[in-house]
C-alpha cells in the first residue's frame, strides 16, 4: 500500500492558515484534529476552521473526530467531502453502526485506538473499515514524544489486517527519525505535526519523509 503523509493542521499557524497550508501542498492529505475538552483534555477547533482548510488547499481532508459523540456530528462534518472520518474506540455509543454512517454518508471510515486501548474487538470491524488510526502518544496534544512500545502494536496491528485493503495510520511524534521503523513494522499513513510545520521548509521536510519511504 502506498505511504501517505498528513500534516496535522493543529500544529500550524492558524493566524495564516492560507500560507501554512500552501507550505504542505504537496501532503497526500491535511488533518483535521477535532478536540472537545471532554474525551481529550484540550479544545482545537471545529467547522469553521475546517470549512475555511478546505477553501486554502486542494489536499483531501482527513478528520480525526476526538470527541464524544461523535455519531451525532457526522453529517457536518462529510459536508466538506473529506477523504476520511476517524472516531476514537471508546467515544462512540456504537462503533459499528458508525462506521457504517460514515461509509453511508460517502466518506471512508476510520477507528482510533488510544496507546492502552487492545487490538482484540477490531476483528469483529474490520469489514467495515477503511482506516485503523494508532495513537503513538496519549491523545490531546501536540508536539509529544513517540511511545517506544507502540512499534510492536503496529507491528500487531498489521498483522490483523493482513491482505485486507485498510490503511494502517500512527498518530504522534512521528518524523524522520522513526519513519522507517514504523514502515517496515506494517504503517503506511503517517500523521506528522510539529515535525512538518515545525521544520524550516515544510516542503522539504514532506519530501524528505517521502525519500526515506522509497527506500524501504
Amino acid at each position: 500500500m502506498e505511504i501517505r503523509i498528513s500534516p496535522s493542521v493543529l500544529a500550524a499557524d492558524l493566524s495564516n492558515l492560507r500560507g501554512e497550508l500552501e507550505k504542505v501542498k504537496n501532503a497526500d492529505l491535511l488533518h483535521m484534529d477535532v478536540m472537545d475538552g471532554n474525551y481529550v483534555p484540550n479544545i482545537t477547533f471545529g467547522m469553521p476552521v475546517i470549512t475555511a482548510a478546505k477553501r486554502c488547499s486542494d489536499v483531501p481532508l482527513d478528520i480525526h473526530l476526538m470527541m464524544n459523540g461523535a455519531e451525532h456530528f457526522l453529517a457536518e462534518f462529510a459536508s466538506v467531502e473529506p477523504e476520511f472520518i476517524t472516531v476514537h474506540y471508546e467515544a462512540v455509543t456504537h462503533l459499528q453502526s458508525t462506521l457504517r454512517k460514515i461509509r453511508d454518508l460517502g466518506i471512508k471510515a476510520g477507528v482510533s485506538l488510544n496507546p492502552h486501548t487492545p487490538l482484540n474487538g477490531l476483528k469483529y470491524i474490520l469489514d467495515d473499515l477503511d482506516l485503523i488510526m494508532l495513537m503513538t502518544v496519549n491523545p490531546g496534544f501536540g508536539g509529544q514524544k513517540f511511545i517506544p512500545a507502540m512499534l510492536e502494536k503496529v507491528r500487531d496491528c498489521s498483522e490483523l489486517i493482513g491482505d485486507r485493503p485498510i490503511e494502517l495510520q500512527v498518530d504522534g511524534g512521528i518524523g524522520v527519525d522513526n519513519l522507517a521503523d514504523l514502515i517496515k513494522a506494517g504503517a503506511n499513513n503517517f500523521v506528522a505535526g510539529s515535525s512538518i510545520f515545525g521544520a524550516e521548509d515544510p516542503t522539504a521536510y514532506i519530501e524528505q519523509m517521502r525519500a526515506i519511504a522509497r527506500q524501504g
